[in-house]
């Protein structure tokens, strides 16, 4: 199936560039982006998101692409932000851990239906969370980053272990019993990326790594296993509970295993995102099962929550916030658009939000980004 990836990638760049020779742009059907209208926009929208700096990619089937960087990438030194610069995804890393799951699915090593318990022992109701719920947001067990992201600031660079990571959450009792209702938790991605390492005998990130980054071409994106990103990436930005602005770029990843540290670039999440909405990577039954999508209000007004993937109005993707980074990549099927937005700060996250609603309003009258959850 990565072949066929590969493959359809290098039949819609031949069809592009045949296109490009046979009309050489005369024809008053292709489809334009809006280019002078997003540059105009961006930057204002930036300030209001108090963004320091920001990579912006649309892509549109049949039209020349929009990439374009703004502001800085340091704010200490002024270097400007350019379109190729390594950033970490933050939850962009559950779409990687659940197309995992299902991959392993597809092989018949792991059941959606399986309990918890059958990989990793003394979850709370682990007999009757099923790995469908974990990837649903449905298990109703705690999110230890609750107990987590506060205490950053003061422990940066603290390596997390998963098991840790899940004594925090299995200290607190369930939110509520298993499939009844829908809450955003990394405890549930963090399981996954387990049951991943259980029934595959590797590690999560050279499972990634073998089983998807390498098959689809995916060159700039990993699972790092320290602090560090690689040469020629941003300064990334975050704001302590007193209100301070800091550098967080070196700060720890390891809390988000599984659920929120893996790192890429524009180039590759615009390959991915389009990847992930088409199942390129599963079958279409398995991808079926993964767009079974459910009311997922925490993640936006009307916002859908499939297994590891949002619908936010038609817009196949998720978003991702870690200490001093936010990435959003998003599909539009209906009119094969793609949108990456990559920030180097997290200190306004419903800033953020909101700088991505001005874009994709400008790029499809059709399906507006959804108002921020309530």
């Amino acid at each position: 199936m990565a072949r066929t990836s590969s493959v359809r990638r290098l039949v819609a760049v031949l069809a592009v560039l045949t296109t490009g020779l046979a009309g050489c742009g005369e024809s008053d059907d292709a489809p334009v982006l809006p280019d002078a209208q997003l540059t105009e926009t961006i930057p204002t929208a930036m300030e209001n998101a108090s963004v320091p700096g920001a990579i912006v990619g649309v892509w549109q089937d049949g039209a020349a692409p929009y990439v374009q960087a703004f502001g800085v990438r340091d704010t200490a030194t002024g270097d400007p932000m350019s379109p190729d610069l390594f950033m970490r995804v933050g939850s962009l890393t559950k779409t990687f851990t659940t197309t995992a799951v299902l991959q392993l699915v597809d092989e018949g090593k792991v059941g959606l239906d399986d309990p918890i318990d059958r990989y990793v022992p003394d979850v709370p109701n682990g007999e009757a969370i099923t790995l469908r719920q974990l990837a649903a947001m449905r298990s109703g067990l705690f999110d230890y980053s609750e107990v987590v992201i506060p205490a950053l600031p003061s422990q940066p660079q603290r390596q997390w272990t998963p098991q840790e990571l899940l004594a925090i959450s299995f200290s607190r009792p369930p939110l509520f019993a298993p499939g009844t209702a829908f809450d955003y938790s990394n405890t549930n991605t963090l399981l996954l990326g387990l049951v991943v390492e259980k029934a595959s005998g590797l590690p999560l990130n050279t499972y990634i790594a073998e089983r998807i980054t390498e098959p689809e071409n995916l060159d700039d994106t990993s699972v790092p296993t320290t602090a560090a990103l690689p040469s020629r990436h941003a300064r990334g930005y975050a704001k302590t509970p007193d209100g301070a602005t800091v550098d967080a770029t070196d700060w720890s990843p390891s809390w988000g295993f599984g659920a929120g540290n893996m790192i890429s670039t524009l180039d590759d999440l615009r390959v991915w995102v389009r990847d992930l909405a088409e199942g390129t990577m599963l079958s279409p039954a398995t991808q079926h099962e993964r767009e079974q999508f459910q009311p997922a209000p925490s993640e936006g007004t009307g916002s859908l929550y499939g297994l590891g993937v949002e619908n936010q109005n038609g817009w196949i993707g998720h978003n991702g916030n870690i200490a001093g980074f936010q990435t959003y990549a998003y599909y539009l099927p209906p009119e094969g658009k793609t949108v990456v937005v990559l920030v180097n700060s997290n200190a306004d996250p419903l800033g953020v939000w909101n700088f991505f609603t001005e874009i994709v309003k400008i790029v499809s009258l059709d399906h507006p980004w959804p108002a921020p959850p309530s």
